[in-house]
């Protein structure tokens, strides 16, 4: 069935290719897409136009979602697999846009075990086998002004890559050619050390949602690696290298 999947690629990218001026907005506006060389850039429009055709968009609240915002959205998600393959997103169809950030209702276990119930906002959420739900104002503002390590759409995307051997606990598969004890001793080290910051009250390197959980440092580290990879080579060189032969991509190179 290899052929039939090679000539649904190929039927796909000839009929539905991402429209050239939506495209070509994209990446004059976005500071993210700046670093990426020509070559670069077409395959990422290619990837885009193969997710776009796998994925459905769903708006909430009465949200219309548009072509340009699709496209947006797919562009942040198919950075991570730029290098690697689009069907480490597979087994799942579905991305929710709110135009805002959302309010769920979560149970919430205190130190005695007593359970109650407790309302936040998030402005995204990637579910295991489910959807990607986010902030359409979130995305828009990391793309239009982006801020050092913030990018909603690497974040969640990264917890689905987490996801692909189950759930979400910072290890996720890592390419045959890669050490596992050398993936483990780098993030393990770099989550202590920035607890022990937040414990002692000194300025985190990074976001200190990081330090949350295994799973946050992996996605939070991965905002920094794509938007602002100087600062997190600098705060933690070797998490920046293991991400480097992860994503299989050298955003300082």
């Amino acid at each position: 069935m290899k052929w039939l999947q090679n000539w649904l690629t190929r039927y796909q990218l000839h009929h539905h290719p991402v429209p050239h001026h939506i495209w070509r907005m994209l990446i004059h506006q976005a500071p993210l897409f700046h670093g990426l060389s020509a070559v670069e850039k077409a395959h990422l429009r290619e990837l885009c136009t193969l997710f776009l055709q796998r994925k459905n968009f769903i708006g909430t609240q009465e949200l219309a979602v548009t072509k340009e915002m699709t496209v947006a959205i797919a562009a942040q998600a198919c950075l991570l697999t730029l290098k690697r393959s689009l069907d480490d997103y597979g087994g799942w169809s579905d991305i929710v846009v709110y135009p805002a950030a959302f309010k769920v209702n979560r149970e919430v276990t205190d130190s005695i075990g007593l359970v109650s119930h407790e309302d936040s906002f998030l402005g995204g959420e990637a579910w295991s086998n489910g959807p990607v739900i986010l902030s359409w104002e979130t995305v828009k503002t990391d793309l239009t002004t982006p801020r050092s390590g913030h990018n909603l759409v690497i974040h969640e995307f990264a917890h689905k890559l987490d996801m692909l051997n189950g759930k979400a606990n910072g290890m996720p598969p890592l390419p045959a050619d890669m050490v596992r004890s050398e993936w483990t001793r780098a993030f393990s080290e770099g989550y202590e050390s920035l607890q022990r910051q937040i414990e002692h009250r000194q300025r985190p390197a990074i976001n200190a949602y990081a330090a949350t959980a295994p799973a946050e440092f992996f996605a939070v580290c991965s905002e920094y690696f794509f938007t602002t990879p100087r600062h997190l080579q600098h705060a933690f060189p070797a998490i920046y290298k293991q991400l480097a032969l992860f994503y299989r991509q050298d955003p300082l190179g």
